[in-house]
């Protein structure tokens, strides 16, 4: 494998990027800010199957104020759908994908087919066309995952760090992110709290339970970073603080009743980013930890580049339980009136 060498900011002005899923609580997000912060590029398409939410974000983004912007209606499933969608594009952001652990275990062959089938139909779709850069989504429940959602993010992680080895010839690199539960996102336990509040009952899963947290700015930061400096073949994680959902509950609701209701299908007590078998390829880069190909290919890259490699110990592990950086109650409370309702305030 021979990494590609990254560009020296993630957009210039002609640059052509497509999101799939890219009406998601991610895709709105990095959309945002590239407008903001790029606003010159040249073109950036928005690949998701749901026209609906297509349609509300162009109600947010006008034509008119905003030609650059492209929607694209089709299916990660659909490789025809996306070969189309990627001509003349130099950079995919994969965050397409199907989310919700018990749906996964219900209904396992449809997250097969969207979260490895389509990923895979992406890969071979970027081999086909010209793109440069991919940078895919991935979960902390792809780390020793025991649910399907996870397996499959797993897999799809495999595929798209295996693509470096077949590019052959092209100037092209396979990146992935990893990272925790993304706060105030759709489905996730925050919205949900919130949303149960008024019923003077929040019902726990675990008292035990703990999760990794991270703002949708930090996931946009970190994906932004990922196209300004990774080769390919890496998979980045960020240094993030966890959560106890006990608290979590409590910065939103001290005087509700919280019955423990037991754990849902294919749920962990605790989630981790990195295990300990990943410790002998994964290296702190500072804000990140990097899993690395075990060939040493990237690592010489990263040095020339003057970003620091320090391998972390031999069974380093990255585990929401172990974490040194816990969110206080205060904190949380802090981060929803941040990310999710300015005017939160506790019932």
């Amino acid at each position: 494998m021979t990494p590609s060498l990254p560009d020296e900011h993630p957009f210039g002005e002609s640059s052509r990027v497509l999101i799939t899923g890219g009406t998601g609580s991610f895709g709105r997000a990095f959309i945002s800010r590239t407008l903001v912060e790029f606003p010159h590029i040249k073109r950036l398409v928005v690949f998701s199957r749901d026209e609906l939410k297509q349609w509300e974000l162009q109600q947010q983004f006008p034509e008119k104020e905003f030609p650059q912007l492209r929607f694209f209606i089709g299916d990660v499933r659909d490789k025809a759908r996306l070969l189309r969608a990627l001509e003349g594009i130099d950079t995919v952001v994969h965050a397409a994908a199907l989310k919700q652990v018990p749906a996964a275990e219900y209904n396992p062959i449809e997250f097969i087919k969207t979260n490895i089938l389509g990923a895979e139909n992406l890969v071979q779709a970027c081999l086909d066309c010209d793109v440069r850069r991919v940078v895919a989504l991935s979960t902390d429940k792809a780390a020793a995952p025991i649910n399907l959602y996870g397996a499959t993010k797993l897999c799809s992680d495999k595929l798209f760090i295996a693509a470096n080895n077949i590019k052959g010839s092209r100037s092209l690199s396979f990146s992935v992110v990893r990272y925790g539960n993304v706060m105030g996102s759709r489905g996730s336990v925050v919205p949900f709290f919130l949303g149960r509040a008024n019923s003077g009952i929040l019902p726990i899963t675990d008292p035990a339970m703990t999760r990794f947290n991270i703002s949708l700015r930090e996931g946009v930061d970190m994906v932004f970073w990922a196209l300004q400096n990774a080769f390919g073949g890496e998979l980045l994680v960020p240094k993030i603080p966890s959560y106890r959902i006990i608290d979590v509950a409590e910065a939103i609701c001290p005087n509700c009743q919280k019955p423990v209701v037991g754990i849902r299908p294919g749920e962990k007590i605790h989630e981790e980013m990195i295990t300990s078998a990943d410790s002998f390829t994964t290296y702190d880069l500072g804000p990140y930890y990097a899993i690395l190909p075990s060939d040493g290919s990237v690592q010489q890259l990263y040095l020339d580049k003057g970003i620091p490699l320090t391998p972390v110990q031999q069974g380093f592990a990255y585990n929401s339980s172990s974490n040194p950086d816990f969110l206080s109650v205060k904190q949380i409370r802090a981060l929803i009136r941040e990310h999710v309702d300015p005017s939160f305030a506790p019932l």
